[in-house]
This record gives structure tokens, C-alpha cells and sequence, in this order.
């Protein structure tokens, strides 16, 4: 979303926030330290071809312990389906894809030289909770969030360090709308005839779309093609209601922010 804003001229300034620490570090070294980011993870990606199939391991063992950024780019590129997960302590658990390699540094480069060359001298990097980073925002601001969905935040399968309750979100929300702050949030949705959870209150007065996301990767992981359907809740005035699923075609009409 940032990248996308930045590219198109939306606003001129952004904060990117996060409570895992190495995310947002990354993304700092990224845009403000893009050549030798670009040549670290080359480092870090060239290593595989010389040390075998227990590479990636090596990887994420030294991620857990000194937490580097670099290392976590790789892991997030190389491991099974991109679909990264954490355990409570914020170590990385995902294991690796072995039939594909991950990005290549060529690529990597050019799109970590692309992102420098939009957000460079124009982004303030946050960590802590969300409530916190976006504790100054004003009316005129405009707030993307994508905090981990409700069907990875209830039951067994929680994938992040750091889990959210509906309760506590619905509460976050609320003190947004108070103040008169636009936002769009990502959040809950289905797979196959799966809900995950039930819709945000009416209450907080937000639009909810359903756009399609595709095949659920998680699903292909256990022998199923199911497809995804995920739920963007806007404030008043930033899209129209919509009967039904909005899929990519759809989506250019449907979103005036998109």
C-alpha cells in the first residue's frame, strides 16, 4: 500500500509500523540503505548454492538467535509458499521450499533500488503496537492496516508473534472513528465455505468489501483448492458498498482509492 501510494502520488509522507522489530528494520535498510541490502541478501542467497539442503536451517537458526533483517528476507523469500509464520517469541518457524530457490539477487536488486528510489527522505519507521504508532494521526491522514487475520489469531493455527483480539481491535477502532481518521483495514474473510469469525460490529459504521484472493495457499499446503475471500473494511466516503465478491477486474471500479 505505501509503495503504491508513493508511486501513484497519493500523499507525500508515510509511516510504516510494525510490532515485530526486524520487520521494520528491513524495511528502513531497504529504503534508506538499498545497495548494501541488495548485497547482503545476495550473500546470504548465493551461500545456498554451496552448502546443501540444511542451508536454510543454518539461516533460520541464526535469525532466531541475532534476529538480523537480511537473514529474515531470505527466510520470508526461500520458506514454504512465502507463507511465513512465527512462534510467540518472534522466532521464525517455516520451513524451507525446496523446489524453487527463493528470489534471485538480480531481481532483488531492482526492486530494493525501486522502493529506495519512491519512499527515500520520505518515511517514519515505527515500532511498538498500533494503537501507539498511529497515536498522533490526524484527520487528514489516511491509515492502512493488515493485522493478523482472525482465522490465524483463534485456535491452533496462530502464525505471528503477536495475536490481536477481535475485542481489542474493535476498541482501536472505535477511538479512530472518534477521531475522525480515515483508514482501511484488512482483516477477516473465508475459504471455501469456512467463515473465519464474524464481520466487525455495525457500529464502528465502516463499508466491508469482499474482494478474491485467490487460491489459499494454506489449503494447497494440505491437499485441497479452495479459494480465498478476504474482507477490507473502509470508513464512510473512501468506497460504495457492493453486492458480492469483488475480484481484480472489478477492483479498479469499486475502490476509488485503488
Amino acid at each position: 500500500m505505501t509503495i503504491y501510494a508513493a508511486r501513484h502520488g497519493i500523499a507525500e509522507r508515510f509511516v510504516i509500523g510494525d510490532s515485530l522489530e526486524p520487520i521494520v528494520q528491513l524495511l528502513r535498510r531497504i529504503v534508506e540503505e538499498p545497495e548494501q541490502t541488495a548485497t547482503q541478501y545476495g550473500t546470504i542467497w548465493e551461500g545456498q548454492q554451496h552448502c546443501g539442503d540444511g542451508y536454510f536451517n543454518e539461516v533460520r537458526h541464526r535469525y532466531n538467535t541475532d534476529r538480523d533483517p537480511l537473514d529474515l528476507l531470505y527466510l520470508i523469500c526461500r520458506c514454504v509458499k512465502n507463507a511465513v509464520r512465527f512462534n510467540s517469541s518472534g522466532c521464525f518457524t517455516q520451513s524451507a521450499d525446496k523446489r524453487r530457490l527463493g528470489m534471485h539477487p538480480d531481481k532483488m536488486r531492482a526492486a530494493v533500488m525501486g522502493v529506495s528510489h519512491i519512499l527515500s527522505r520520505r518515511c517514519d519507521f515505527r515500532v511498538g503496537d498500533w494503537k501507539q504508532t498511529a497515536a498522533d494521526a490526524q484527520p487528514d491522514d489516511f491509515i492502512y492496516m493488515d493485522p493478523p487475520y482472525l482465522g490465524t489469531s483463534i485456535g491452533r493455527d496462530k502464525r505471528y508473534h503477536q495475536q490481536i483480539t477481535s475485542d481489542e481491535l474493535v476498541v482501536g477502532l472505535s477511538d479512530l472513528r472518534r477521531r475522525a481518521i480515515p483508514f482501511a483495514l484488512s482483516y477477516d474473510g473465508m475459504t471455501g465455505g469456512r467463515e473465519y469469525g464474524p464481520p466487525l460490529p455495525d457500529s464502528l459504521g465502516l463499508t466491508r468489501l469482499l474482494l478474491h484472493a485467490g487460491t489459499s495457499s494454506q489449503s494447497t499446503l494440505s491437499g485441497r483448492k479452495e479459494e480465498t475471500v478476504e474482507s477490507l473494511y473502509v470508513t464512510p466516503g473512501l468506497a460504495q458498498p457492493v453486492n458480492g465478491v469483488i475480484r481484480p477486474t472489478d477492483a479498479q471500479a469499486s475502490l476509488p482509492f485503488s
